[in-house]
């Protein structure tokens, strides 16, 4: 049974040509040519941590790199800079725009001004952007997961997993985005036994503060929470989950990854053994679905959700051992019955 999902989409808005060039910030780029001439290609403006984070910007390439193959289109991918503006990010979208991209895609809530501003001043070009529901634009996807739901998940397998009764979540940075997370986590806990106790650390304030960037904070703060007595530790860090993982590791516990399926990661392998499962959004589905759209001329503005009952969001399998544990899957049938049905409301804060 595998449950890392496919999106099952509804679509984002305009028609599209693009060229590919240059932009602000690091890039790497692929531009094709349709039959009759034209370029077209979709553009992804990375979050923190960039392109090789294993998580979150990489499931994005996936879907764009996906998109570039299957629809024959060019792509083109600009990394995020140190503690840059929200002026920095309305460059580059605008830049992207002018080049003639289409769909521009901020990867990341921290978009949301830069991508409101642009959008308005480009009504031709679609634009999506990726964890935020904020925007009210006929030219821009809100692309929103329910991450709660994976997240209780997650906390179903680690109240199973625990032989401590002491599990542990980390969080990049505090905000609402990430206390779905832990919000979801800690219910999923609780609801499969009440008597483990969940230890929980945020790593920044702010995402200029390194909270997703940053593998030693990771590694740092889940230490602490496992030399506390945690024996699973669960992250929603971005690129700062490997630090996560690799304290983990050290100490022959579980972890749990986020976004992707993080057992699969070849940057993570040598930690693989003690990843036990990752609540997964698919983020790649969003990104390949959004270009479609705009190709098949069918892209409408407004929020995308996608969720557990759509396989928006879910649980990894791959890790034999998470497969062996009937407890666990037995439980994990339950839940997901449940959130599905709605007999089970997850909630987005504790």
């Amino acid at each position: 049974m595998r449950r890392v999902s496919r999106i099952a989409f509804a679509s984002v808005a305009t028609a599209a040509l693009a060229v590919s060039v240059s932009a602000c910030g690091g890039t790497s780029s692929d531009a094709a040519k349709s039959d009759d001439g034209k370029s077209k290609g979709v553009a992804l403006a990375y979050d923190i941590g960039g392109e090789g984070d294993q998580s979150f910007n990489d499931a994005a390439t996936a879907g764009m790199n996906k998109a570039s193959k299957e629809l024959k289109v060019g792509k083109k991918a600009v990394e995020p800079t140190d503690g840059e503006s929200d002026a920095d990010k309305i460059q580059r979208l605008t830049e992207l725009a002018k080049q003639g991209y289409n769909p521009v895609i901020g990867v990341g809530f921290a978009y949301a001004p830069a991508v409101k501003e642009v959008a308005a001043k480009n009504p031709d070009v679609t634009f999506g952007i990726v964890d935020d529901a904020t925007i009210d634009a006929k030219n821009v996807s809100d692309l929103v997961f329910n991450e709660e739901q994976s997240s209780y998940l997650a906390g179903v397998a680690a109240a199973n997993a625990t032989k401590s009764k002491t599990v542990g979540f980390v969080g990049g940075v505090d905000n609402t985005l990430i206390r779905k997370f832990e919000a979801g986590f800690v219910q999923g806990v609780q609801a499969t036994d009440k008597s483990v106790k969940v230890k929980r650390q945020y790593l920044a304030d702010k995402p200029e503060d390194g909270g997703f960037s940053s593998p030693d904070k990771g590694k740092e703060a889940a230490s602490g929470q496992i030399e506390g007595g945690a024996d699973v530790v669960y992250h929603a860090a971005g690129l700062s989950g490997q630090g996560v993982i690799e304290a983990a590791a050290a100490k022959k516990i579980w972890a749990i990854g986020v976004d992707s399926d993080q057992y699969k990661q070849s940057a993570l392998a040598k930690y693989k053994k003690y990843i036990l499962t990752s609540a997964t959004k698919d983020v790649a589905g969003a990104v390949y679905n959004l270009v479609k759209a705009v190709q098949d001329g069918k892209a409408k503005g407004g929020i995308v959700r996608a969720d557990l009952a759509s396989g928006g969001v879910g649980l990894a399998d791959s890790n034999p051992e998470f497969l062996k544990m009937k407890d666990l899957q037995a439980d994990l049938k339950t839940a997901e019955q449940g959130i599905t049905s709605g007999k089970i409301k997850v909630k987005t804060t504790l």
